[in-house]
């Protein structure tokens, strides 16, 4: 029913930590046959090494984020934000990624939040002019603020949704975080409902701990049929940390997934 895509920053850490050893997690997740992995920056990483174990193994690049990052709710940090999308977008066409991840930023407790919404589409839309022409997509995401990124402005599924569909760009999409929507109380039901076309991908992680599927609470079966149901197709990225090794991690997760197909 689904492809996985693994984060190699969280997952084959067995076989080295850091940037110099992005490469050899890559191989290490294609030698399990995974079809995709993920990254967050870029910067100082070897992305000539990387490009060349994604050409030598077929893995694609699923993800990896603007860098640096941005802070949409800030006006005064927009022009920065645009020339990180430009040069990150660059980096994306070169390893044939498709989606690059973005934050809004904290929220500025001294600025009216509408300001700030207003500030994120304003910078949202000029970043899809820059991508104009291209298959890079932006991918918003909104985190949670209760466990890991306290005062984060953007911690809601609906509002992300929102933003992107005033955006109105084929350039921007939302990612849906299933372990942000779980911490902040989402139902994916509820939130996606009649929406799924605004979501370019989606990462999962298990509730509490954010471990692989299998570890927390989360009915994983169900979760997925649901996704299934309001009619999402694409990958499944693991953005979550293993709890015991990586190849042992990713069992579950597989299993669940045969027994839906």
């Amino acid at each position: 029913m689904y492809e996985l895509s693994a984060n190699i920053e969280l997952l084959f850490t067995e076989y080295g930590e850091g940037d110099a050893n992005v490469a050899a997690r890559l191989r290490a997740a294609a030698a399990l046959g995974l079809p995709a992995v993920e990254i967050w920056s870029w910067r100082g990483k070897d992305v000539a090494a990387l490009g060349q174990a994604l050409e030598e193994t077929g893995v694609r690049l699923q993800t990896m984020c603007v860098d640096p990052m941005g802070v949409l709710v800030d006006p005064a940090t927009h022009s920065t934000f645009l020339a990180a999308v430009t040069e990150s977008a660059a980096t994306a066409q070169l390893l044939n990624c498709p989606f690059l991840v973005i934050t809004a930023g904290d929220h500025r407790a001294e600025v009216p939040r509408s300001e700030q919404r207003s500030a994120i589409v304003a910078a949202l839309r000029e970043a899809a002019r820059l991508l104009e022409g291209s298959e890079v997509v932006l991918l918003l995401e909104n985190l949670n603020s209760r466990v890991d990124h306290v005062g984060t402005f953007l911690d809601s599924t609906v509002e992300c949704l929102d933003i992107v569909e005033e955006v109105d760009s084929p350039n921007v999409r939302v990612l849906y975080d299933h372990y942000h929507s779980f911490v902040m109380d989402e139902r994916p039901e509820s939130v996606l409902a009649a929406r799924i076309d605004l979501v370019g991908h989606v990462q999962t992680a298990d509730v509490p701990g954010r471990h692989e599927p299998g570890t927390g609470t989360v009915d994983w079966g169900n979760e997925l049929r649901v996704l299934h149901d309001l009619g999402y197709r694409g990958r499944i990225g693991l953005e979550c940390s293993a709890s015991t090794g990586t190849a042992s991690s990713l069992d579950h997760i597989r299993h669940v997934i045969d027994k839906l197909a």
